[in-house]
């Protein structure tokens, strides 16, 4: 890009600041919360907000409807013969404690350059970023046509989201996709994942009476749910090292090559950045290699929580007659969910019968490429735009959408986010800030600027 296109663009990411701000507050006042179904109302308002947002920037939208929620789409068409990029965000979001929070979750507040709300940076912010660079590569004439799909139902897994690609592939007609909703390992050091874990959620259900009872009266005789699915949990892994015991487990997981490693390593990742920016105390590693294969490239098993029994201050020694575990297991790639799942359920079944097993949300793992001309032109839009040259890593979550598109498109797909590990993923005081808007601005004019060129 030349030195005074560089220019033009500096006083366009600074004059676009006050709006960009204005329009993120207008989203994420919006409590678009996918697995409420009272918040459908402000699900339906985000559809008609998004609208209005791309069609004032100069680009054409609509409101396409599924079986669940709306999903928009649009862009920036003008020359058919130039290169097509889909562009992917969910403007959906997670739920939040207002009391739990610092200001209120669904009124955006500005501290400085600080943006703090519910999908601030999950993932309203980067989306919003993707637009700004969007309008303004149309306005100049950079030759790559932008379309735009933001989705409404990520957060609860995407359950529409294939039908509706399937029925509108026509209108997504594109040469290659590109995704803003991941997260760099630390500021300093921009990432460029390329590869998510899939995942497959499971509920334990005992039920061992029809009421709780007194301890003391039948203590030691009676049987108690909650410790024995506790005793279950422990024989499917070990606590300490993460190890899974389940044969079939690890059947089919793809190891990373030693290149991969090193750019996991490369990244930034260090232990005690990672224990800092998630508050956590301690870690099953202290080794930064080891930690993030962990993360990243490696299947787990996690207990998400244990409900049964008696919940208030205090002890009340009563037996309870049931209990419930939630549990998830993250799969890499060349790992089947439906084979994991039925491994799974033979070792329950010979450990304790009577347990019952539902199968909850299951998810493909992805693993694209981190070679090629659309990921040199990432790398190359990035480092033009923050300064440093990027890493490439993997994320450890999970995106429905990502393995839908990939199997439906069939296009190279990108990752590019903007998020940090301080901005609060699904947590409390979630935040977005400019630092990142700007340069996420800069960046993405930079790739359509790179896509133009590829042939």
């Amino acid at each position: 890009m030349p030195v005074d296109s560089k220019t033009e663009l500096t006083q366009y990411v600074s004059d676009s600041r006050q709006g960009y701000e204005a329009d993120l507050k207008t989203l994420v006042d919006l409590a678009g919360v996918s697995m409420d179904p009272e918040r459908k109302a402000e699900i339906l308002r985000t559809a008609d907000c998004a609208v209005s947002l791309i069609k004032r920037m100069g680009g054409e939208a609509e409101i396409v409807q599924t079986n669940g929620n709306p999903v928009v789409i649009g862009g920036f068409v003008s020359d058919k013969s130039a290169p097509t990029v889909l562009v992917y965000n969910h403007l959906d979001v997670q739920p939040a404690d207002a009391d739990e929070w610092k200001s209120q979750p669904f009124s955006m507040s500005v501290d400085g350059d600080t943006y703090r709300g519910r999908g601030s940076t999950d993932d309203k912010g980067p989306a919003l970023a993707v637009l700004y660079a969007a309008a303004y590569a149309h306005k100049n004439k950079i030759a790559v046509n932008v379309k735009f799909v933001w989705e409404l139902e990520e957060e609860i897994g995407s359950p529409n989201f294939e039908e509706f690609l399937k029925q509108n592939k026509e209108k997504l007609a594109c040469d290659s996709v590109v995704i803003s909703d991941t997260i760099w390992v630390s500021r300093e050091r921009p990432a460029i994942p390329y590869g998510l874990r899939g995942l497959q959620g499971v509920l334990l259900k005992l039920k061992t009476g029809n009421k709780d009872v007194h301890s003391g009266l039948t203590g030691g005789l009676a049987r108690n749910p909650i410790a024995e699915l506790c005793q279950l949990i422990d024989q499917c892994h070990d606590a300490k090292t993460g190890k899974v015991n389940i044969p079939g487990f690890y059947d089919g997981a793809r190891e990373p090559s030693d290149e991969e490693a090193s750019q996991f390593v490369k990244s930034g990742f260090s232990i005690d950045g990672f224990k800092k920016a998630h508050e956590l105390i301690s870690l099953r590693t202290d080794d930064a290699k080891d930690g993030s294969l962990r993360i990243w490239a490696k299947p787990t098993f996690e207990v998400h929580g244990i409900s049964g029994g008696y919940q208030g201050p205090g002890v009340k020694t009563i037996v309870p007659y049931q209990a419930e575990a939630k549990i998830s297991m993250r799969l890499v790639s060349d790992q089947d969910p439906e084979k994991v799942f039925q491994a799974f359920s033979k070792f329950v079944k010979e450990k304790a019968p009577d347990v019952i097993i539902e199968k909850e949300g299951s998810l493909k793992p992805f693993l694209g490429e981190f070679k090629g001309p659309f990921a040199d032109a990432a790398v190359g839009a990035m480092k033009d735009a923050f300064g440093v040259e990027p890493a490439f890593t993997r994320e450890g979550g999970s995106i429905g959408a990502v393995v839908s598109m990939k199997e439906v498109l069939g296009k190279p797909i990108v990752f590019l986010g903007l998020s940090l590990p301080e901005h609060g993923y699904h947590a409390v005081n979630e935040n977005f800030d400019w630092q990142q808007a700007s340069g996420g601005i800069k960046m993405f004019v930079a790739y359509f600027g790179r896509l133009a060129k590829i042939k």
